[in-house]
């Protein structure tokens, strides 16, 4: 990790999307025990996950993780701490990933 470039990994995951009267939600936890820090974004590959309504769905998918540089892994814990910027930024797109 340089102070102003970007390293790639790939990761093992599991996505598990929720759409229930109760929950609505979409979770992704990396099989291979990878740890997300400020700053990183995550990309899952593969077709959308859709659940029918009242189901729960879990898929085994591949993520690549985009590390943060030390430059804006800083930035992004200064502006953090201090509430000027939304840490969690989330889409959903009908683009199908390779």
């Amino acid at each position: 990790m340089g102070l102003l470039t970007r390293s790639k990994e790939t990761a093992p995951c599991t996505v598990t999307v929720s759409h229930r009267f109760e929950e609505l939600s979409a979770h992704v936890k990396f099989n291979n025990g990878a740890i997300l820090y400020p700053g990183d974004i995550v990309q899952v590959l593969g077709h959308e996950i859709m659940a029918p309504y009242g189901e729960v769905v879990t898929e085994d998918r591949t993520a690549t993780i985009s590390r943060a540089s030390q430059l804006e892994r800083l930035w992004t814990r200064a502006t953090g701490d201090f509430e000027f910027m939304e840490l969690c930024e989330f889409s959903f797109s009908e683009e199908v990933l390779p």
